[in-house]
């Protein structure tokens, strides 16, 4: 009989479904290695620790969260109706030392002996929900380190609008000089995710012209050989002594200069990153500072914002915010509570960087 159900478990864990079976008092029993590779958990122990349930895993079964929790009541409404269960989960788990939120539908039935089987029928589902979490942490890494480059200190905000965003800002030295880049991929979500993490690679952080940068990028680009579909648009800055050398590609949006007699809205612009022309040309332009003001670098996302009245927030919600700004870490935060105090749901990432000069 040990040998019979030896080879019975080595049969259940090798199945592509994730099973587990749970008695009474809310102990997994066992679990099929399916399973442990979607939540991650404990491979033993109480229902909330095999699932990495980010609630009172240690007590579950007796805490109160479990009142309200569908996975606890999933397998105890099994147990008293002695009938088969089939519920759609919404679970907060922890993963990679971060909580995130899956959902899944899962099949509890009843087996005997204070036994009951729960299966995940869209484990398929859950594990492109972990992968996703997985890529928006590789994601959060590609984003600036610190708050200081080539003497200049900086603040940015980014709030993808999905899991994965399709922005990307950058700040580095070189040569001794604060550089900042800032992209908007095409697309959204996973697509978007991948293109921007290429624009992080291929960007050349060694050219000392914002422009060149952007021309080496759009060789990159074009290598890639994508359809017309796929652009990225650019703004990119290097900040010298009393300068500012700029360059932008199909990035529409100004790039702002506080000064002393006001704002500066800098245009200057050519074709994005893309397929669709055969050899275009970037350009750099110029444009002095003095101590104290505040440049600013945006997407889209943040103009085009738009209220529940369908007005945008537009470049003159940008403009009035940095009027008032002192510091560029004070546009940031002043920047962020606006669109949130605007716009209830943002449906586009929000990006944006600013320097002190």
């Amino acid at each position: 009989m040990a040998m019979t159900e030896k080879y019975f478990r080595r049969i259940i864990d090798n199945v592509k479904t994730a099973v587990i079976a749970v008695d009474e008092n809310a102990k997994a029993t066992f679990v099929n290695r399916a399973f442990r590779t979607l939540f991650s958990g404990a491979e033993r122990g109480k229902l909330g620790a095999v699932t990495a349930c980010a609630g009172d895993a240690k007590h579950c079964g007796q805490s109160d969260c479990c009142r309200g929790c569908a996975l606890y009541g999933a397998f105890e409404d099994a147990f008293l109706s002695n009938k088969e269960v089939s519920r759609r989960i919404f679970q907060k788990v922890k993963s990679g030392g971060q909580t995130r939120e899956v959902s899944y539908s899962l099949t509890v039935t009843p087996l005997g002996g204070g036994i009951c089987m729960g299966a995940v029928d869209d484990a398929f589902e859950l594990e492109i929900s972990r992968e996703l979490q997985t890529a928006k942490n590789i994601q959060q890494r590609l984003l600036p380190a610190g708050k200081w480059a080539g003497g200049k200190k900086y603040s940015f905000m980014y709030i993808p609008c999905r899991e994965i965003g399709g922005d990307l800002p950058d700040v580095y030295e070189s040569g001794g000089s604060a550089c900042g880049m800032i992209a908007d991929v095409s697309g959204k979500g996973i697509s978007a995710g991948m293109l921007t993490a290429f624009v992080k690679a291929a960007y050349d952080k060694t050219a000392q012209s914002p422009a060149k940068a952007i021309a080496n990028l759009n060789a990159k680009f074009r290598e890639l050989n994508l359809d017309e579909r796929n652009y990225v648009t650019v703004a990119a800055v290097r900040i010298d002594k009393d300068a500012v050398t700029y360059s932008m590609a199909g990035h529409n949006v100004p790039i702002l200069l506080k000064t002393k007699t006001g704002i500066t809205r800098i245009m200057l612009n050519s074709p994005p990153v893309s397929n669709w022309f055969d050899n275009p040309t970037y350009f750099d332009d110029s444009i002095s500072y003095s101590p104290g003001d505040i440049l600013v670098l945006l997407t889209d996302g943040v103009t085009e914002c738009r209220n529940g009245r369908g007005e945008m927030f537009g470049a003159d919600g940008a403009i009035k915010t940095l009027s008032y700004s002192r510091t560029a870490d004070d546009f940031i935060k002043n920047l962020e509570n606006n669109l949130k105090n605007f716009c209830e749901n943002l449906n586009d990432d929000i990006t944006a960087i600013a320097f002190d000069l």
